[in-house]
């Protein structure tokens, strides 16, 4: 297992870490098998979705803000309940296979670490 950390900048942001998960399948010398990629915050969340129009990035998170607004009525005291509930719909891991030495992406397709209470330095595990 590896791990890297991903830098944000914004509150709300969507990073591409693929070129990050496809050096450490490397690195480890997985050949084929599964991979999986985990986010261990309660307020930041993992996707696989497309990497070439960027507004899909901005029509994501547009789309979890109306779904799930910053201000609302929230009992969790600390103000950012908005940003728990869109980890959990996210989610916190994505499983990729490996085929030869390659991660098995869609032409279109990219890792995505999505960051819901920026700027922060954040971990991700890869195993």
């Amino acid at each position: 297992m590896k791990s890297f950390i991903v830098n944000t900048n914004k509150k709300i942001e969507m990073v591409n870490i693929t070129a990050h998960v496809k050096k450490i399948v490397k690195d480890l010398g997985i050949k084929d098998g599964v991979v999986t990629i985990y986010v261990p915050h309660t307020t930041a969340g993992i996707t696989i979705n497309e990497n070439t129009d960027p507004d899909v990035v901005i029509d994501v998170l547009t789309s979890l803000d109306r779904m799930v607004p910053s201000s609302g009525k929230y009992s969790h005291a600390e103000g950012n309940a908005s940003a728990h509930v869109k980890a959990s719909l996210m989610g916190a891991s994505v499983q990729v296979p490996v085929v030869g030495g390659h991660i098995q992406l869609g032409s279109w397709q990219a890792i995505y670490f999505c960051e819901f209470e920026g700027p922060r330095n954040r971990k991700v595990w890869v195993k």
